[in-house]
Formats: C-alpha cells, structure tokens, sequence
C-alpha cells in the first residue's frame, strides 16, 4: 500500500476521530461516516469527506475501518441496509478496530470472506491519549497477508502492531489487556485511598513511584487527573463494563478464574449505579472514596 490509499472509517467516537485524523496527517484520503453526523465534523475539518451513509463511505475505499461500541453495532454498519459491504469494491480490506466478542469477530470475518472481501480484527488499546499521539498498541486477527498489507494504514494509526494469530485472536489479547488495565487502575485508586487516609500528597505519591515497580499507564496517565479531581473521559466507564462483559463471558467459556475481574467490575457497575457512567475509568476512585467515607 502506499500513502495515496482511501480509507472508510465507520465510528466517530473517542477514538475514532484522532485516529482518522492520524491517518489524513499520513497522506490517506479519508471517508467518514457516523450515526451522529455532527461528530464527523473534526475529521472534515482536517480534511476528511462526510458521508450519509456507510454504503457511501466504502464506495470507493481500499479500506474499510469500523471502529464502534459493541458487536450489533459492527455488524449493522457492515451488513445493515446500508451497510458498508453493500457498497465496497472488489478485493477491499475491512478491518474491524472496536472491542467485541471473540466469537463475534469470528462469525463478522466468515460474512465478510463469504461476500468476497478480506477481513482484519484489529482493535487497539492506549486510550484517547494513544490515538492521539498516533501511538496506540494494534492487536491484529487474520492472515499473515493482509496484515502485512495493512502494515502502512496501522503505522499511521500505531507503535507496536502485533498479528496475534487468526480471528478472534486479537480480541482475545485484547481482553487480556482489559483484564490488566483494570487491576492497574484499581491499584492506583486503593494507594491513592490510603494515601488520603495518611494525609499524604497524591502527587507526591505520583512523583515517587512513576519510576519504580509500581508504575503503570494508569499510574501515568491518570493519577494526575484523580488528585485534581478531573473525571473527563479518555475512556468512559460504561464503555470499560462493555469490555469487562465480554471478559467474564469468556472466562465462564473457558472455565477460567479471575477474581480481581468480578471484583473490579462490581465496583464499576456502583460507579454506574451513582451515576458516573460517562465519567472516564479513574472514576473508580470516587467508589472507594465513598466506601472508605460513607455517610
């Protein structure tokens, strides 16, 4: 591929606008659809093409990217009425960027393959931040073919582009990195409770340990915004239960054991029940603040 390629990008979200930003900066044309037309106005204004429809964005791209909520959602802007393959040319790539269902990625690339086309799982993890920098982790499902073909579009997007084998395998590590985040993140929120408790500064605790064994992307990037208070979203909580559904649906599939998941999830699903849906992941913290100071 080179750098004159057309992109369809389906999803304009979060994520989703900063990466097809990302990929006009590396010289691909870009036509962008979402259900919510006002949100395709970032990528227009960077140079991008709005489009009504799907079925229109994929007209005339080599690639077709869906970068959605959930499964149901990939499946209707790939199969609905107008959906995109209804609208694709000969030998086109879809690559499905969102986080769904491994199984689902399985059954969504056997429809896709049976209409003709090729069909790539890629969802990513590195958050608002990560799509921004163009620095997102790509965990990539199918063939060895197409995704060294795909190599250019997720450089644009991406620093480290992993094949982690065919369908339903890039979901799979995916999740497993659901399953990290969460546990660094209610690791941050418990030393950030009992540092509180100690009266001591949680920027010192920030400054202290970001080098040590105790660093991780949750420490760096969202410490900051839980001591001063800030709970805008890089990801939202209601978005993270979506993924911590499908990891315990998976662990029950596989008989797999994973307390620290249903643990963290309960504590989200009160940050749900308190009205912070939309707030980012770091809101775990109100939880324990609550739990630690009920009234």
């Amino acid at each position: 591929m080179n750098t004159h390629q057309s992109i369809a990008f389906l999803g304009m979200g979060l994520m989703g606008v900063p990466m097809a930003r990302n990929l006009l900066k590396a010289g691909f044309t870009v036509a962008c659809y979402n259900r919510t037309a006002s949100k395709t106005a970032p990528v227009v204004e960077s140079g991008g093409t709005a489009c009504l429809s799907p079925k229109e964005a994929a007209r005339n791209a080599d690639v077709v990217i869906s970068c959605v909520t959930n499964g149901p959602d990939v499946e209707n802007v790939l199969f609905g009425d107008e959906g995109a393959i209804h609208g694709a040319k000969a030998d086109t790539i879809f690559v499905d960027m969102s986080t769904i269902a491994p199984a689902v990625s399985v059954e969504i690339g056997a429809r896709v393959k049976a209409k003709g086309f090729r069909f790539v799982e890629a969802p990513v993890t590195g958050g608002t931040v990560g799509a921004q920098n163009g620095t997102l982790s790509i965990l990539a499902g199918g063939s060895e073919e197409d995704f060294l073909e795909l190599q250019p579009v997720f450089a644009a997007m991406g620093k480290n582009v992993t094949r982690c084998g065919p369908w339903g395998a890039g979901q799979g590590v995916k999740l497993c990195n659901q399953i990290m985040g969460a546990m660094n993140i209610l690791g941050v929120c418990e030393a950030f409770s009992l540092a509180r408790g100690m009266k001591i500064d949680l920027a010192l605790i920030e400054k202290a340990l970001n080098g040590g064994a105790a660093s991780s992307w949750a420490l760096q990037n969202l410490a900051r915004k839980i001591a001063a208070g800030d709970w805008s979203p890089g990801f939202m909580v209601d978005t993270q239960q979506k993924d911590m559904k499908l990891v315990l649906e998976a662990a029950e599939q596989v008989q797999a054991v994973l307390p620290g998941s249903a643990l963290v999830t309960q504590l989200w699903r009160s940050a749900q029940a308190n009205g912070d849906g939309s707030d980012g992941i770091h809101a775990l913290d109100k939880v324990l603040q609550r739990l630690s100071n009920p009234k």
